[in-house]
């Protein structure tokens, strides 16, 4: 299962609810960002090299052994090569015959600011603490689009549309609630 959306949106923490109630494990986006950082200055060649490999050797090896992940990521949808990048995250489990479906949540940007400061994201994302670069990074996202809409075509749409694909505004939701209704929607309750 992918989980898309904006930063800050609760991608992790509605993640950690889906496992905590499934046999569904938890590859969050910052868990090969914040090794690398510490080698590599973030968005430099080696550092996306490196970050792009390793989630990809991940999703080969989980896939290999029947692993089901949750994995987060922010997408930018009509950036062809995102979308590519996912596409080849995801190939793995297609190829071994797995399942493979789509999540995006959505939350206004003042939600999303309020989250963006809550201990569980700073605790798992050092590179989130310094708050003021923090919410710029949040409110610099708001110029992409980080998930589809019906109305709007997307270089992401051919990806989602051959796979289940929920949007669910979690805005008002507690992780819980959003995990119940994902696995739900699944058939995974």
């Amino acid at each position: 299962m992918v989980i898309l959306g904006p930063p800050a949106v609760g991608k992790m923490t509605v993640g950690r609810a889906v496992c905590a109630t499934s046999d569904f494990r938890l590859f969050h986006n910052h868990h090969m960002i914040e090794p690398l950082r510490e080698v590599f200055d973030f968005g430099t060649p080696p550092f996306q090299t490196l970050c792009h490999e390793f989630r990809r050797r991940v999703m080969e090896e989980a896939a290999a052994s029947g692993v089901r992940l949750v994995f987060t990521v922010t997408l930018r949808v009509d950036d062809a090569e995102h979308v590519a990048a996912l596409e080849s995250w995801a190939a793995p489990f297609r190829s071994a015959g797995l399942r493979v479906s789509f999540v995006q949540l959505s939350a206004d940007l003042d939600v999303r600011l309020a989250r963006n400061r809550t201990t569980a994201r700073l605790d798992a994302k050092p590179s989130k603490r310094d708050l003021a670069w923090s919410d710029a990074n949040v409110r610099e996202w708001d110029q992409y689009r980080t998930t589809t809409d019906p109305d709007l075509p997307s270089a992401a749409d051919e990806l989602l549309s051959a796979h289940p694909c929920l949007s669910l505004d979690n805005s008002g939701l507690t992780a819980e609630e959003a995990a119940a209704r994902i696995l739900a929607w699944r058939g995974d309750n």
